[in-house]
Parts: structure tokens; sequence; C-alpha cells
């Protein structure tokens, strides 16, 4: 809608007080087109991630055809062109500043030393109604503040048309990245750029191109021709089929070949491509594991010296060194970043404890265990890369053995591998899977397209804080940044990736940018709605807000009553919810806040579409039942990496959600199920249930079947009553299903007992007694 804005106040009111006939409201809107001003159309300052300071003013910017830019000197001719070009301005409208007349409007491009005083990467943009200066404390901080001004113009309804605004920023962290895997799905080059594009209006700096892993190597190295001549295609097109189906590779120029790769022109075209945009490319040649494709085609670096027989170099042979150095040669050669990025992570040693070479070389060099023989491999690598003036860094699997001495960790599998490393005097980029890998689902996996697992919301990546708690003051300052990481497993197109990145990545930018103590999740909320006009403007399939709804509802001991929340992801709907178990219609009680119910009930909710038709109906029971806050005597241990809230976790009145590692899902490895519950009093019971988690991906199964028994001495039980399901172990679906049974009876002490019959993983939820 069009927010009409007069000059003329008065006479409106006036004309107001007397006018209600339809031809004197008709005339009424005439007046109204006259005395339009310049701020008719919506105009927003919503820009993500959020300024450090910005101050509104009170008049406009009108971009024109012929509105110049004006630059210092030639040196800042190409900020020009990268202006010109994001305000959709001739080139030739650039000028330089003695060049300048009287003319207005133009727009200012500058370096201001003074600005150096300031914090680190500040600038300032200032709009005013016949200008606009864009002012850099240094050349390398101009980009940033050259795409913060084209956000602003694409946020708005006119994108000629920009609010008077005077802003101060800078970031909080100096490494803002996105991980990109085109190994499992081979991105074009017009794809990238575009990605680059985006990050630069996102504030985002650092391009982490993940260029060589089993599915495909990516990148022109002429010493090895073969690497882009069979490693670079494959039998299948998706990564899900060629995983299963033999993971062969194909000659280029093969009819049935899958793949592709860039060239070293291609790749120093995107340096420059990025480098002009304010972003750095930190490339990624896997070593020493996820490198089968390269021993597929040079099989003499794998211990067996046959293909196809294993994913890690042989970590004894000289030759694997001296390969690895000439591919190093030529990605220095390329990438002109600090860091090249060695992986080094989810490296399977088995053929080195048999290797006769990686034995001797173990022996030779006092290593202790094949631990140490990656370390050693690791610490090789590092010392070649600083002799040439660059710093290693790898995914926290480096931590294992020593940690070279220069190198830096990004800490992917939780935060403590970045704890450990800051902790040890490194340098840390956090990314953990669950608040920066954005190839997990972003909604109901049952209404999304096919994801590798797990749940992260936008809601989640913004509420990430990257620095550890226990850290230590001086060592929190080795936390150089954050990153998002996507990886293509289930990404077979352009648009999926989008799909996937898109809204989450402005979550990430401002984690990023923005100071935690400015952050605020319904601000940002609110300002995210503007940014869909964004993404669609720049042809983004972006993932779109669902009308579905999150029902929670948490257990409150002290209240005897449960806490009920009901979220959207759409701004700010009309809710109807119901506490009878019956369907919510237009009539029923409209949500405000969350709210204290007491009971069993199931609470149902949806969003009101229109005056008659309402969403999909989500619902929950509620929470406190009659075993919360009882005790758990578990006979079978709880796996460490999977305990969520430890002995609490089953009777906490908290349901699990869509992913088993969100806290309420406690996971048994190998293991049954056997606990023991003490209910700390006898009461009548009429029901139990509680539910697990099928994904078999990763090993995620129901159990065989649930026993359950139940007593009020805790020394004589009843006949177990045995619960089973008829739920295939091959639905590769996400399954969340519940175990119930009625039971008439008053007892103290349950027995529940569900059997690992796949020896793998269990994942269990609340066990609801009523």
């Amino acid at each position: 809608m069009i927010d009409l804005h007069f000059r003329n106040e008065p006479l409106l009111s006036a004309i107001k007080n007397r006018m209600s006939s339809p031809i004197l409201i008709g005339l009424l809107l005439l007046l109204g087109l006259l005395f339009i001003s310049p701020l008719a159309y919506s105009q927003s300052l919503a820009l993500i991630p959020k300024p450090v300071e910005m101050e509104r003013g009170e008049s406009s910017f009108t971009l024109l055809p012929d509105t110049k830019i004006v630059v210092s000197s030639e040196d800042f001719i190409d900020h020009g062109i990268l202006l010109a070009e994001g305000l959709g301005l001739a080139e030739n409208n650039i000028i330089l500043a003695d060049q300048l007349t009287a003319e207005v409007p133009y727009i200012s491009i500058k370096i201001e030393e003074s600005l150096l005083e300031k914090e680190e990467g500040y600038y300032e943009i200032e709009v005013l109604e016949n200008t606009i200066a864009i002012r850099g404390s240094k050349a390398s901080v101009l980009p940033g503040a050259i795409y913060r001004l084209v956000q602003l113009s694409l946020l708005q309804d006119q994108r000629s048309i920009l609010p008077a605004v005077k802003i101060k920023d800078y970031p909080r962290f100096e490494y803002r990245g996105m991980h990109l895997d085109v190994s499992r799905h081979f991105f074009p080059m017009p794809f990238l750029e575009k990605m680059i594009d985006m990050m630069a209006i996102y504030q985002l700096n650092t391009f982490h191109w993940h260029l060589t892993d089993g599915p495909g190597w990516r990148l022109e190295i002429k010493s090895f021709p073969k690497l882009t001549g069979q490693a670079a295609f494959r039998t299948h097109y998706t990564w899900k089929d060629w995983w299963a189906s033999g993971r062969k590779y194909l000659e280029e120029g093969d009819p049935q070949a899958y793949g592709g790769y860039y060239s070293q022109k291609d790749a120093r075209q995107l340096v420059d491509y990025a480098r002009e945009r304010g972003i750095t490319i930190i490339p990624e040649i896997e070593f020493p594991g996820h490198s089968e494709e390269v021993l597929a085609v040079y099989p003499e670096l794998a211990c067996s010296g046959e293909p196809y027989s294993q994913s890690e170099f042989c970590m004894g042979k000289e030759a694997t060194f001296d390969f690895f150095e000439q591919v190093l040669l030529e990605v220095m050669d390329i990438f002109p970043s600090q860091y090249i990025h060695i992986g080094g992570d989810e490296a399977n040693k088995s053929a080195w404890k048999k290797c006769p070479h990686c034995q001797k070389r173990m022996k030779e060099e006092h290593l202790e265990d094949e631990e140490e023989l990656q370390s050693y491999g690791v610490h090789r690598i590092e010392e070649f890369l600083n002799s040439n003036g660059r710093n290693l860094i790898g995914w926290d699997e480096i931590l294992e053995g020593g940690l070279p001495p220069r190198a830096t960790v990004m800490s992917w599998r939780g935060i403590s591998g970045g704890v450990k490393a800051a902790q040890n005097g490194h340098e840390v980029i956090m990314t953990p899977g669950s608040h920066c890998y954005f190839d997990s689902y972003q909604s109901d996996p049952s209404t999304q397209p096919e994801a590798i697992g797990g749940f992260l919301p936008i809601e989640k990546v913004y509420s990430y804080e990257p620095i550890p708690a226990d850290l230590e003051a001086h060592q929190k300052k080795l936390v150089k940044g954050v990153q998002a990481n996507l990886w293509t497993e289930y990404i077979p197109s352009r648009e999926h990736a989008e799909y996937m990145l898109f809204p989450r990545l402005l979550a990430l930018s401002e984690v990023a940018w923005t100071k935690s103590s400015s952050k605020d999740w319904e601000d940002f909320f609110e300002r995210l709605q503007g940014h869909y006009r964004l993404l669609q403007r720049k042809g983004i399939n972006y993932y779109h807000p669902s009308v579905d709804l999150t029902v929670s509802a948490l257990a409150d001991t002290a209240r005897q009553a449960s806490l009920v929340t009901i979220s959207s992801e759409l701004y700010q709907p009309i809710i109807r919810f119901t506490t009878d178990g019956s369907t919510p219609d237009i009539n029923s009680r409209q949500y405000q806040a969350p709210f204290y119910e007491a009971g069993t009930q199931t609470i149902k909710a949806a969003i009101q579409i229109s005056e008659k038709e309402m969403g999909p109906v989500a619902e929950t029971e509620l929470g406190y039942h009659k075993a919360v806050g009882a005790e758990v005597q578990y006979l079978s241990e709880y796996s460490s990496k999977y305990s969520a809230q430890g002995d609490y976790t089953l009777v906490n009145g908290s349901h699990g959600g869509f992913t088993y590692s969100d806290g309420q899902w406690q996971g048994f490895e190998g293991k049954d199920l056997d606990i023991l519950v003490d209910l700390k009093k006898e009461i009548s019971i009429d029901e139990i249930k509680i539910t697990f988690m099928q994904l078999i991906g990763p090993g995620v199964f129901l159990p065989g079947q649930l026993e359950i028994s139940t007593s009020t001495d805790g020394s004589n039980f009843s006949e177990p009553i045995i619960i089973s399901h008829s739920i295939p172990d091959t639905d590769s679906d996400l399954i969340i299903h519940p175990f119930t049974t009625a039971i008439d009876k008053k007892a103290r002490y349950i027995k529940v007992k569900a059997t690992n019959s796949h020896n793998g993983f269990l994942f269990a939820d609340e066990l609801m007694v009523y």
C-alpha cells in the first residue's frame, strides 16, 4: 500500500472535515496526488545486518539517469563502477572530483584518513536531499559501504528514491564467511558470481570454496591433468545415486559423465570478481582424507597402490607430499588469500595401521599412534604454506595428535574444538553444525525437499553467539569470526541451494556483523519482512515463510501447569487456538501471548488466512503430566554425545522437535533404552506413552519393541506389556512415532525397555504418564 504524505496538512484537515460525498472524496484523492511529496512511497531503513548507528533525516535523495558518481582519483574508478552497477547508473556518470560542477545531485566516494582512528572496518554513509557521501577509513572498506547503499536502494518501493539517513558502521568480526561445497554438486560460474553479490549486499567478506572431495575434483591443476580429465566426472548426476552405485569416475567426454571443473582462468576471474566486492576467496583442497577421487586416478598415492581402495592419502610415501605441495603451488598462484584450507576432517586411519610405509614413517618420526601420524602430515603442509607466506586453516580434527603452531581452526563439531584451540593460543572460526550448517531442514521435513537431516530454523541461526562463554578475555579475541556452511549431498540444483541459504544467511550476517548487545530477534524479524522484496528483485529462490505453526508446551512444576507458546514464521498473523482438542476456526480464541494451561489435554492452533479459511492445524500435548520431575535410573547408559538434559531429559515436560540434536531427544548408541522411573509416590495410571525417532540415513531406528511394567514397591513388577510397530526400517523419511499403552492400575515405579535391534541409535523423547 502506498503511504501518502501531504505537504499541506492544514488544507488536508479542512477538506477532510467538510467532505463526505463520493464526488468530494474523489476530489480529495486528486488533490492528494497534486500535493504528494517525494516520501509518498513507503521508505525503508530496515537494513540487515543492523548498523552500529543510524539516524534518519527528513528528506530523500532521488536517483536520476544523469546522477554523477564523484571519485577523488582514478584509483577509485573501480569503486565508482561497482556503485554504478549496483544502482543501475551508467559508467559514464563517473567523474573525478575536479570535474564536478555546481550541478546536483551527485554521490561522492572518498577516503578520509581521520576515520582511521575509528574501529577497524569503519565507514560512513550520509544521504541528503541533493548529495550522498560514502566515506571510508581505507579503500578496503569502501565495497562494504557501497553495497550497504545498494541494499538501501533495493529495499525501497521505488529504488530511485532513497530516504535521508546518516549511517556509521563497522563489523563485530573481521571474518564473516559463507562456505559452498561444489564437489558434490558442480555450480557454474554465473551462480557463484550471484552468490558473491549477495554476500556483498549482506556484508559478508569471505567465500570458503570447497573445491575438492570424493564426488569430484573441481579445480584445474596443470601438473596433474587426470584430476580434471577424470576425477572431475562421475557416473551419476546426484551425489545420492553416485554414493549408492559403486562411486566410480568417468573420463571427460564420456556421454554418461556428470561433473565439471573450473579452469585456472575461471578461478582467477572469480577471485578478481570477489575482490572488487570486498570478498576474499579461501580455497579448500582436501588432505589427508576425503580424497578418493584423487586416489582413483593416482592410485600410487594410496597405501594399497590400488584405485578405489581408500579415501586417505598414504602418509608414509614421500610422493604424497610431493603431489600435495605441487598442487598447493598452483593453488597459491591462483588464490592470494592469506589462508589456504586443507580440510583435515573425518580421515579414516585404518589403512595407515596396516600400511608398511605409514608404520615405517611412524617409527622414524617417533610417532605414538595414527593420530600423531595425521598431525605429522598437517605439520609438514603448514610448514610448506608458511614458507610460501601463507597460513593453514582446517576443520577441528586437525587438533587431533597435536595442532601445528600457526594453524587456524574451523570449529564445526560443536564449540569444543574452537574452545580448545583458543585456549592454546590459536585463531578460531566458529561454524558449529548446530547453528551454521544450512544443509539442515528449516521446517517440518515432511513439507520440505530432502535434506541431510537436522532442524535449523532461522530463529536458531540468529540466536547463535560465536564467542564461547568459558573463554578468558584474551582468548575471546582469538575468535576471528563465524561462517555459514552449505554442503550439497542433497542439493542438486542452483534453485535448491538458494532455497537452503536464504533467508537464513541474512540471520548469519547479523550474527557476524552486529554486537550481541544490539541484536534483538523481534526487531530482526520485523526488518526481515522488507528483504523478501530484495530477494525477489535479485532473483533468489528463497525459502518462503510457512503457514504451519509451532505449538510448544513447557511443564512448570511450581504451577503444575504447562506454559503454551505458539509461534509462526509469518509476520503478525492472526492465530486461533483451542484447548479442548477441537479444530480451531475463525470463532476460536485469538492467540496473543504465551499462557499457562493445566491438565493433560491437546492444544490445537491454526492461522486465520481469510474471513473463511484457516491454515493447517498444529497441535501438542500439554507438557505437565504425572511423571514430570520423577527420578530416572538408567540401567543402560545414554550416549555422552546425545545426553540432552541428562537424567532429567525424559521427564522434564518438554517435547523434542524435528532433530535429535535439539537437546530434548536422548540418544542410546548400540544399547537398549532401559530405565526405572520412580514417581516418588503411588498414583493412579491410565496411560503411558514414549516417543521415538527414525532417520535411517545417520543410523537412527525405531526400537524393535517396547516393554513396560509397573510396581508399587520397586521389587515386584507386573508382567511386561509388549508394544511393537509395523514401520519398515527401510523408510528414508523422518518418522516420529509414539508407543502408547493403556494401563488401569496404581503404581509408583515404571520399567521401560526399548530394544536396539539395529545396534545403531535409539532416540527417545518424553516419557508421558497420565
